[in-house]
């Protein structure tokens, strides 16, 4: 079992950042891939960005792509999602998700593929 626990979130001006973070209790952390999804109000869940499991590799949604930057800690147990040049449509409550698979294109910005999940942190971004 995984326990993942999102903290970070809270209302910003348009153009300003926050960093999230998600803190994985257990012992398959380094062997796992983080994913970051957002869901905002009357929307489907939608992929943000991913990490491998060594870091070394991180792909992103277009919708983020330039501004967002994942990178984790497996020491810590922590992956991080740094959001800077935020958006009124970056609003949504944010979850990060764990899975023991390989890290694949053909799988990881699904959410169904995801085998744990945080309850997610709320991001408010005013104009």
């Amino acid at each position: 079992q995984v326990q993942l626990v999102e903290s970070g979130g809270g209302l910003v001006q348009a153009g300003g950042s926050l960093r999230l973070s998600c803190t994985a209790s257990g012992q398959t952390f380094s062997t796992s891939a983080m994913g970051w999804f957002r869901q905002a109000p009357g929307k489907e869940r939608e992929f943000v960005g991913t990490i491998s499991r060594s870091g070394a590799s991180t792909d992103y949604a277009d919708s983020v792509k330039g501004r967002f930057t994942i990178s984790r800690d497996n020491a810590k147990n922590t992956v991080y999602l740094q959001m800077n040049s935020l958006k009124p449509e970056d609003t949504a409550v944010y979850y990060c998700a764990a899975s023991g698979r390989i890290w694949l294109r053909s799988w990881y910005r699904r959410h169904s593929e995801y085998d744990y999940w945080g309850k997610g942190t709320q991001v408010t971004v005013s104009s």
